[in-house]
């Protein structure tokens, strides 16, 4: 038996083989990204909430939000709820549907990002620089290539 998990464990064949390192780079990018918002006093999930909305002009649905970050839409009120309780979002009926609610990103919200973004995009670049540019635009394109499927 013992001989039997060897193939998917140590003897992978290389898909297996570039996913497991896909994954493991992404889990120690993500981590230095964490890093920097945990020092000041954050977390990235909520930042990346703050960003999405801000990509879509300031304000979005919530169930386009919990699809944006990968959450069910019974989770996003429960990530919404502190940023909500300092004031970074608001929520506001839906201008045309008033059984919807649509998520605002506030002037404080925004100012946090002004703040904050700077240091984590460095933190990022930082990370980035063991390619150079013409590495990281092949990285780009094989990663949209692999998402696409």
């Amino acid at each position: 038996m013992k001989e039997d998990l060897q193939k998917y464990v140590q003897d992978l064949p290389m898909p297996s083989t570039v996913f497991f390192a896909l994954v493991e780079t992404t889990a120690k990018l993500v981590d230095h990204s964490e890093k920097y918002w945990q020092s000041q006093g954050m977390t990235g999930a909520r930042i990346r909430i703050l960003v999405e909305i801000m990509k879509e002009g300031g304000s979005i649905l919530p169930s386009m939000l919990a699809e944006r970050i990968g959450v069910s839409k019974a989770n996003i009120s429960l990530l919404l709820g502190p940023l909500e309780s300092e004031q970074w979002i608001r929520r506001e009926p839906h201008a045309v549907d008033g059984r919807k609610t649509v998520i605002i990103i506030t002037a404080a919200g925004q100012k946090v990002l002004l703040k904050h973004l700077p240091g984590n995009r460095q933190r990022i670049e930082d990370s980035m620089r063991a390619l150079d540019e013409t590495e990281q635009r092949q990285l780009l394109f094989l990663l949209n290539k692999l998402r696409r499927g």
